[in-house]
């Protein structure tokens, strides 16, 4: 076996072990997830936090320009030395596929979130009715609040800068009932690449490589504090899109600024009418008509900006997230974003909202 094979067979090796791995999340939490892992993106975070501009999307354009140059510089001897070719290709990805885990993706096969927390995962209709009856109630509630006009849709007041910021008294709020959720050393950074994200459907991510929390910029201001919330989960370890929906919006409601607890609420109501409207139409009429218009008016203006980037584009990025995710021990895929609801619903059957 020559040098050029290693990498290529490693890449082999470390699928395999990828294979076997759901088979030990315990040891994935105890000895990556809330031990190595823990140790790297803190270290990330102090390095790059204070640095005003994303780094790892600098990164990303750069190593996309090197792949775009690599392959114009071999395109005449591709078809003359296309075994060494595909061998330096598969040796590049086994690198990348390595620091991916090991900076952050392992987290994917940790101990899922409701066997941690102990929650219930399964609730009857008239489970997710009193919920959703009781999210419409808090959520006008807060709307009002702010605006003393039912009729008035939620404006934030804040930079998106002092959005991140803000996040960290919600987040240092809910690890004081669960340590875990605890989050140190703010990296949080508006994406270099916000206009490509909103084309592909994205309202942000996390840099594995970085620990930096990319989000999208283009987004309705009132929805921002729960879309950093949910990529500041990613970065404390926890990959499962529905467990960092359900971490997001904790973060927001146990907030002390109201604006962040709708942004929170209202996320988490949108979702519950998205269920009520494939499960009974009537039944998503009735309770529509119980919300405050000017909440509604918040829906449309976020309805109005997806829409705006509509294309073939983003069905196509989320068919490939879609699979990405289910290979990476997500069997929900893209559907998992809505599986948060099942942990909302048994969370606060023994809690007050």
């Amino acid at each position: 076996m020559t040098r050029k094979h290693i990498l290529p067979l490693f890449l082999l090796i470390q699928i395999i072990f990828l294979k076997v791995l759901p088979f030990f999340p315990d040891f994935v939490e105890g000895f990556y997830s809330n031990n190595l892992y823990i140790r790297i993106s803190h270290f990330l975070r102090i390095v790059l936090g204070k640095i005003p501009f994303s780094v790892g999307d600098c990164i990303y354009g750069i190593l996309i320009i090197s792949i775009i140059s690599w392959f114009w510089k071999i395109r005449k001897t591709w078809k003359t030395e296309w075994k060494d070719h595909i061998l330096k290709i598969l040796g590049k990805i086994s690198v990348y596929y390595f620091l991916f885990h090991v900076l952050w993706a392992f987290n994917y096969y940790r101990e899922p979130l409701f066997q941690k927390m102990e929650i219930k995962r399964e609730y009857s209709d008239a489970d997710l009715l009193a919920f959703t009856k009781k999210l419409i109630v808090r959520t006008n509630e807060i709307q009002f609040k702010i605006t003393k006009n039912k009729n008035e849709k939620i404006q934030l007041p804040y930079s998106q800068e002092e959005v991140f910021k803000m996040n960290l008294s919600g987040y240092n709020n809910l690890a004081q009932e669960h340590p875990y959720f605890k989050y140190n050393t703010l990296s949080v950074k508006k994406s270099l690449f916000s206009v490509p994200l909103t084309y592909m459907g994205f309202g942000g991510y996390l840099n594995p490589f970085t620990n930096e929390a990319q989000v999208n910029d283009l987004l309705p201001m009132y929805s921002f504090p729960l879309t950093a919330s949910h990529e500041m989960a990613h970065q404390i370890g926890f990959a499962s899109e529905n467990e960092c929906n359900f971490i997001g919006v904790l973060a927001c409601v146990k907030n002390d600024n109201l604006y962040f607890q709708y942004s929170g609420y209202s996320f988490a109501l949108r979702y519950c009418l998205g269920i009520w409207k494939f499960k009974n139409e009537k039944v998503f009429e009735k309770l529509k008509k119980e919300i405050n218009p000017g909440i509604l008016k918040n829906y449309q203006e976020s309805q109005d900006f997806w829409k705006k980037y509509d294309t073939f584009i983003d069905k196509g990025f989320h068919f490939l997230y879609d699979n990405f995710l289910k290979s990476n021990n997500q069997k929900d895929g893209m559907e998992s974003y809505s599986k948060f609801i099942d942990l909302m619903i048994n969370y606060y059957k023994t809690r007050k909202f």
